[in-house]
């Protein structure tokens, strides 16, 4: 009688031995990719600095041992991370910065590496949508991540723009330049004339409209603490060069 129960017992092991090295060889293989994502993250960091590190002492047309004396950091140090073979600690970075000029943030922006980003209106690249009716102006670089937004808006006379739900704790700030708008957060609305300012949760349905007979202009900045947002652009925009 007892037979069955050792038989039983005995598929059950059998099963769990042939799952156990597939599920085994997956979770190496995931691990293993983890490693690779990390090194690949850590050599590109190590490279990032070393290239801002380069640029900038030539700018200043520092030779190792010139930016050695001034730094107080070895010239062997700079040579490894200048050559992507070093990392330098945060109290290293300041004493580089410090001797250059510039802040510990140079060494790792792929935009605005001299500290200043210059961005030409004539140049401006402007998202427009609602027939022309909406427009937002990217007023900081497109070419790199950024943790804050920062748009110049128009919104034609009578037109409502509709601004989907951002991830939570997307917030926006937003201060009328010109005209009137209203602010619309699911049933609140809160009316604001030039000059006022809101501050309001982005991650719920909003809109904007300009209840006004002539064109509003506001400025907008969206903050996300975990990935950069972006105001909502419907499928049919379109991208314009627009300078006025």
């Amino acid at each position: 009688m007892v037979a069955p129960a050792y038989s039983s017992l005995e598929l059950v092991r059998e099963s769990f031995d042939a799952h156990a090295p597939a599920e085994l060889a997956e979770a190496t293989q995931a691990a293993s990719a983890h490693q690779t994502d990390v090194q690949e993250a850590n050599d590109a960091l190590e490279h990032l600095v070393g290239v801002n590190l380069a640029r900038l002492r030539a700018e200043r047309q520092l030779s190792l041992d010139a930016l050695a004396r001034a730094s107080g950091v070895s010239r062997a140090m700079l040579a490894q991370i200048e050559s992507g073979r070093s990392v330098p600690s945060i109290k290293v970075l300041h004493k580089i910065a410090s001797a250059l000029k510039v802040s510990v943030a140079a060494f790792l922006r792929r935009h605005a590496t001299n500290g200043i980003e210059y961005l030409p209106a004539e140049q401006a690249t402007r998202l427009v949508t609602s027939n022309g009716r909406f427009s937002a102006r990217p007023l900081f670089p497109l070419n790199a991540p950024a943790s804050a937004e920062f748009h110049e808006l128009r919104i034609a006379p009578l037109h409502t723009e509709s601004g989907s739900a951002h991830p939570p704790g997307t917030s926006i700030n937003l201060v009328v330049s010109d005209g009137t708008l209203e602010i619309r957060v699911h049933d609140r609305t809160q009316l604001l004339a030039t000059g006022d300012a809101i501050v309001f949760d982005a991650d719920q349905p909003h809109a904007l409209r300009n209840p006004g007979n002539t064109e509003a202009r506001a400025y907008q900045v969206t903050v996300n603490a975990e990935t950069p947002p972006r105001w909502h652009v419907p499928a049919d925009s379109r991208r314009i060069d627009d300078a006025s």
